[in-house]
């Protein structure tokens, strides 16, 4: 493991309110203004990462923690790129609240957790061309009847694979991987899918080092299905990004476009890697060749309005971003059942400073996934910035881990604005849940170096008597 950079500037950062901070400091910053206000530091905080999907959220991110670093903002609590962390496996050491210092070491026996089940079916929803998330056919059930409310279905072969679909459809995710497994050591007809079916759970648990020899396999059978093929590319390519290797994920990505050349599930991927890759303009034609093939794809519209929008925003063309913003409404008026439409026109708005109707979206978005707890945790958000509202944004917080004990952004989220409280226990504890929670090495890494900044500036703050400063 690489040695971790001293923690005591980002200690001194984090204790130092920036000039213009503070939530009684005013609206937001817009580009090239002074330093950013201290609620969004939280908004500066990661979104939950999906393997492939949620890459706008994860870009909009970067771009907040760029423009906070430029400004020597008090934003010291950010990711320490060269900590490394293995892969899924690392949590602190049992007992301890707190890992020990920056150069502690990490427990590789962390049990993998599944996500939550709006978690895995957001995953999934971002694809339209995946075999393995397809409905079971008729032919594979032993008795339609059978499919019913409160019974059971069964299949018809035995086949670890088709009773891994059979979990899929009951939301018994526990148990896919097993019967994955079963299928794949007895060679059977449905191995190649076995394959992808596992390494995708396995990415899905964060346990890359396990998920890439499946996907390698399957990429590597010449008589599997091309779909199978393009989409473990898709997925291995995913797996890339997050291990920031653009290359190899380009590379990935690229294949899979060679060979399934009509299958728009690449092209919208691969548009969320150009956008984090800042390369927006390839971007917008990935989605539009996305749309082409798949005209109904509310998805891969949404993100092509929000890929426009940043670049306008970023650009400050005043023009441009009125003509996303008019993309927007038009998205979610075709649209009216695409809860992503509205989050990320929600996110727009708050640039724009249009709170109310920013929060009007976020409702929209409750109520058409009212188990998605990502929402209340950006309208959590959204009320510190536009009301000052601590009590209120913690509130929709809290809701957000009632509603899913297992959404690591919500746990992270409270963690910074508890260490802006100066709680620092409370934020060791929030961020320290976060870290069992974490589906990649980067967001691990980041995670830590969170939590170790807390610590020491919890302990400084012992050895000199300070109080840290609060909102």
């Amino acid at each position: 493991m690489a040695a971790s950079k001293p923690v005591e500037a980002a200690v001194v950062a984090a204790a130092v309110p920036s000039s213009g901070s503070g939530v009684g400091g005013g609206g937001t910053a817009g580009p090239g203004t002074g330093g950013l206000p201290r609620w969004q530091l939280a908004l500066a905080v990661g979104a939950p990462l999906l393997l492939g999907a949620g890459a706008i959220y994860l870009w909009s991110r970067q771009q907040r923690r760029r423009e906070a670093r430029g400004r020597g903002d008090a934003s010291g609590l950010k990711r320490n790129s060269e900590r490394k962390t293995p892969e899924g496996r690392a949590s602190p050491a049992p007992g301890s609240g707190h890992p020990e210092g920056p150069g502690a070491h990490l427990d590789m026996n962390r049990e993998p957790l599944m996500p939550s089940p709006q978690f895995i079916k957001s995953y999934f929803s971002s694809f339209t061309d995946d075999i393995i998330s397809q409905p079971m056919l008729k032919g594979e059930k032993s008795d339609e009847d059978k499919d019913k409310e409160g019974e059971a279905l069964e299949v018809k072969e035995n086949s670890g694979y088709l009773k891994a679909k059979q979990y899929m459809e009951e939301e018994n995710y526990d148990k896919i991987i097993s019967e994955c497994s079963k299928e794949i050591d007895a060679e059977g007809k449905y191995m190649a899918e076995a394959l992808l079916l596992r390494a995708t759970f396995y990415l899905l648990i964060g346990n890359a080092n396990a998920a890439k020899p499946d996907l390698d396999k399957v990429i590597s059978l010449k008589e599997a299905n091309v779909k199978l093929r393009a989409n473990a590319l898709i997925k291995r390519g995913s797996m890339y990004m997050q291990q920031q290797q653009p290359l190899l994920s380009t590379q990935d990505f690229n294949m899979a476009a060679d060979i399934d050349p009509q299958n728009a599930d690449v092209y919208h991927h691969r548009g969320q890697l150009k956008i984090l890759l800042d390369q927006v303009e390839e971007a917008v034609a990935d989605f539009d060749e996305c749309i082409r093939l798949r005209p109904e794809s509310a998805l891969a519209q949404a993100q092509k309005c929000f890929a426009l929008y940043r670049q306008a925003y970023t650009g400050n063309n005043s023009s441009q971003i009125q003509a996303a913003m008019k993309g927007f409404e038009e998205v979610i008026k075709k649209f009216p059942r695409c809860a992503e439409g509205y989050a990320l026109y929600a996110q727009a708005l708050t640039d724009q400073q249009q709170f109310g109707k920013a929060d009007e979206m976020y409702d929209k978005c409750i109520d058409l996934e009212p188990d998605n707890a990502t929402t209340y945790v950006h309208k959590g958000l959204l009320q510190l910035q536009w009301k000052q509202d601590l009590d209120r944004g913690l509130e929709l917080i809290s809701k957000a881990i009632e509603i899913d004990n297992k959404c690591d952004f919500a746990y992270e989220t409270m963690g910074t604005i508890e260490v802006q409280r100066g709680n620092m226990e409370k934020a060791i504890d929030m961020f320290n849940k976060a870290i069992n929670l974490a589906k990649s090495e980067m967001e691990m890494a980041h995670l830590y170096s969170l939590c170790d900044a807390a610590h020491a500036q919890t302990e400084v703050a012992k050895k000199y008597g300070l109080k840290p400063p609060t909102l």
